[in-house]
């Protein structure tokens, strides 16, 4: 049995050898466990669509003669940073408006604001300190841009109310996480198109898909704390729901492909990821707790897939 009120600092639901704990200093450790710097997968999941949608832009400013390395690895590099900060500022948030939930979960009570080591006020510096960092990057970008990314908060306050009123919060989260794929474009063109518009709307259906396979861990507790989810609506139900949503998502992402004419190497990368989702349906085992973490990670490198397919045409055509 874990003792979830002493884990020497750490949360019982993340890894403990994690870089945190080895180089940061233990006083920060609260604040780097409500960032989740320690479960970097959410930061990562968040940036996918931002660089598929600089990436895409890239392809089309190719054509018109107006690409710029420089330009896009500057851009790739705002949203790296802004995706971790923006999702620290996020998941700190949301342990705010979950305090009470989390003290309820066995999972979840380990963390810094349930345990108390640290305060709400702490942690609403801490969000100001994160949505700083944020609104420095958006700063760098054009003013189209900059109103785009803004818009975004709309999203981010509403989310993590979501699983009080509706079995779909994994909707407005993909509401919330995949906005980078307007924002790449925007960054780039100063203006939007069908094209990063289609990539957002596959974006959001991907990340239904990837959190009800996260939010079938914790099925036995949100039923217990009367929360919704993806995964209590689909139930047995779930393989064939992920079919549709991944399809889906791919054939949206395909058309984005399409109506921004990138080359025929672009689809390497997502003909690759297509056959990668589809066997995340395929092996899923809905009560296999550790078996959705590891498929629902897997992510990470669907969305690497298809970033890499839409550089291919900028180096060798």
């Amino acid at each position: 049995m874990i003792d979830h009120s002493d884990l020497s600092g750490r949360v019982s639901d993340a890894p403990s050898n994690n870089w945190v704990y080895r180089i940061l200093p233990r006083t920060l450790w609260p604040y780097a466990q409500l960032a989740r710097w320690d479960r970097p997968i959410g930061w990562q999941l968040l940036m996918w669509p931002c660089f598929w949608s600089a990436a895409l832009a890239a392809n089309v400013a190719q054509h018109s003669g107006t690409f710029s390395w420089p330009v896009l690895l500057f851009h790739l590099l705002l949203f790296f940073v802004g995706s971790v900060a923006m999702r620290g500022a996020g998941c700190t948030y949301n342990d705010l408006v979950d305090h009470k939930i989390d003290m309820a979960v066995a999972r979840t009570r380990s963390r810094p604001l349930p345990s108390g080591r640290v305060s709400r006020r702490q942690a609403k510096i801490f969000i100001a300190a994160q949505a700083l960092a944020g609104l420095v990057v958006l700063l760098c970008f054009n003013g189209f841009a900059i109103v785009v990314g803004l818009s975004s908060l709309v999203f981010v306050a509403i989310y993590p109310f979501a699983k009080r009123f509706t079995n779909w919060p994994q909707f407005f989260l993909g509401l919330a996480f995949s906005w980078g794929a307007l924002m790449g474009w925007a960054g780039q063109f100063g203006s939007l198109s069908i094209s990063p518009v289609l990539l957002y709307i596959g974006a959001i259906v991907w990340t239904i898909g990837y959190d009800t396979i996260y939010a079938h861990q914790d099925k036995e507790d949100d039923t217990l704390v009367g929360i919704g989810s993806t995964a209590l609506l689909f139930g047995d139900k779930t393989h064939g729901w992920l079919i549709a949503l991944y399809g889906t998502a791919l054939l949206c992402i395909f058309l984005a492909f399409l109506t921004a004419g990138v080359n025929v190497a672009a689809y390497s990368g997502l003909a690759i990821a297509s056959f990668m989702l589809f066997r995340q349906v395929k092996v899923l085992d809905i009560d296999d707790v550790a078996q959705c973490l590891a498929l629902f990670k897997s992510n990470n490198r669907v969305g690497l897939l298809v970033f890499a397919g839409l550089l291919l045409p900028l180096f060798f055509y």
